[in-house]
């Protein structure tokens, strides 16, 4: 495993965010639910895609707080522009289970 720095690690804008909005993604090429989520007023809403339909219904994302890199380039994916990276686990059956915060964090919290 190649290492980093801590001034490359320091520039991933790592935030968390509630998920405001969820919906199925069929244009999705593998399974997929769209997202959007609010990232508190400096950074406002973004949306994404996240493959995490093996654990996850859209309407049990709702409210849910996620942890996101908001720093990245936007990306289309399919008819959708991606605005952030949600971040999750990958298990050993190839599915995600979210990064998500234990206790409520203020939406635009950056991972410390």
């Amino acid at each position: 495993m190649a290492e980093l720095s801590w001034a490359e690690f320091e520039r991933v804008e790592l935030r968390v965010g509630t998920v405001i909005g969820a919906e199925p993604f069929p244009e999705a090429r593998k399974p997929a639910i769209k997202m959007t989520i609010d990232f508190g007023a400096e950074i406002g809403t973004r949306k994404s895609s996240a493959q995490i339909t093996d654990h996850y219904e859209p309407a049990d994302l709702i409210g849910k707080q996620v942890s996101a890199v908001v720093n990245f380039p936007r990306k289309q994916i399919g008819p959708m522009m991606s605005e952030c990276l949600v971040t999750g686990f990958v298990q050993d059956d190839g599915s995600v289970i979210l990064a998500v915060p234990d206790k409520p964090a203020k939406n635009g919290s950056r991972l410390a």
